[in-house]
């Protein structure tokens, strides 16, 4: 098991008050699983995934990622975590204006401590892959927005992470570039990444080999509540 939550909580304080935001969440990903996690504004879904990238911590229950209890890990050791693995795809692209589209995606190896020329021969070779090497020395102003979003792709696989996260990946984009994007999930995926994704939308639901759908922080059973029921 790559991924296994169990009873997570998350509760905020608010005043004298405490939200509850995510209620008894267990949640399982397998390698190579292709899940979205489907919900309203407001249901919970951005703070599972804040959680699922160690972006934050939850208030009680375990999270096993890649073997590993990291339920009360530190921030410097969450951090390692997500820079081994996991990669990120939001719905903004997080593109550096100033740097090239192969700057942009060598950015994670700089951090590593990767040489210069290696640096540059795996960013290419990652924008060739999302469909992009003749777009390598282009900045984000001269990309369309899918184009963009490729970008960030490359960007979170250059790691080669065991566990892509994508947060409204099409948000942002028009029709013909989401499935564009979705496209290009589904090929990473027969390729063997595990991708989790969160999405209010059923089409992009859709794309995904499972569905769990999210409402009032908690986690519906597989198969409750079908991807393309009304909120």
């Amino acid at each position: 098991m790559l991924l296994e939550m169990k009873d997570i909580c998350k509760d905020y304080p608010q005043g004298k008050e405490v939200v509850k935001i995510l209620k008894n969440v267990d949640l399982t990903v397998e390698e190579g699983d292709y899940l979205a996690i489907m919900g309203p504004s407001g249901s919970g879904k951005t703070t599972l995934m804040n959680i699922i990238g160690c972006l934050d911590v939850p208030t009680s229950g375990s999270y096993s990622l890649n073997g590993e209890d990291i339920s009360r890990a530190s921030e410097n050791h969450l951090a390692d975590v997500r820079n081994s693995t996991l990669g990120f795809v939001f719905q903004s692209f997080y593109l550096l204006p100033k740097l090239s589209a192969r700057d942009n995606v060598a950015l994670p190896l700089l951090y590593a401590g990767v040489k210069k020329r290696e640096r540059s021969r795996r960013a290419v070779a990652a924008l060739e892959m999302v469909g992009l090497g003749d777009r390598v020395d282009f900045m984000p102003n001269q990309l369309s927005g899918g184009q963009q979003q490729r970008v960030a792709i490359a960007r979170a696989m250059i790691n080669e992470p065991k566990i892509l996260l994508a947060d409204e990946p099409t948000g942002a984009l028009d029709s013909t570039s989401g499935h564009q994007v979705m496209d290009l999930f589904d090929q990473l995926n027969a390729a063997g990444t595990t991708i989790v994704l969160i999405t209010h939308e059923p089409a992009v639901g859709q794309r995904a080999k499972r569905v769990r759908r999210i409402l009032d922080g908690r986690l519906l059973a597989e198969g409750e509540g079908g991807v393309g029921d009304a909120w």
